[in-house]
């Protein structure tokens, strides 16, 4: 399995991102998807995650400038990131709660990351 994250940039403050990941290879289910961002030197904190049936959550004060949303059939997550702030930059990772073919187990699968970069 292999998440493919895309999207990020630079933007100027205020400015606004939409974050895509696709998942692919041999899935049979996926459950829950998200995103997390780390700055440098810092830890790997949650964005937002959503489940399969579409309920979310968001980390501490992000609701209302980011959304997740999900595509069930195209196996993709997305993050719209608005009112952008320099400390929102960081590598942003989506992960994957997924079951594959063949398997009688879940686990858990990170995309590569991808950079966002906000300046004042």
């Amino acid at each position: 399995v292999q998440l493919q994250a895309s999207g990020g940039g630079s933007v100027q403050a205020g400015g606004s991102l939409k974050l895509a990941c696709v998942a692919s290879g041999r899935i049979f289910r996926i459950n829950g998807m998200g995103w997390y961002r780390q700055a440098h030197g810092t830890q790997r904190d949650m964005v937002a995650r959503i489940t399969r049936e579409g309920g979310t959550t968001y980390g501490d004060s992000l609701e209302g400038r980011f959304t997740i949303s999900r595509d069930n059939v195209k196996n993709a997550v997305y993050l719209e990131a608005e009112h952008l702030q320099p400390e929102d930059a960081g590598v942003y990772y989506c992960y994957a709660r997924v079951l594959m073919r063949d398997s009688n187990g879940w686990r858990d699968y990170w995309g590569q990351g991808t950079q966002v970069t906000v300046s004042s």
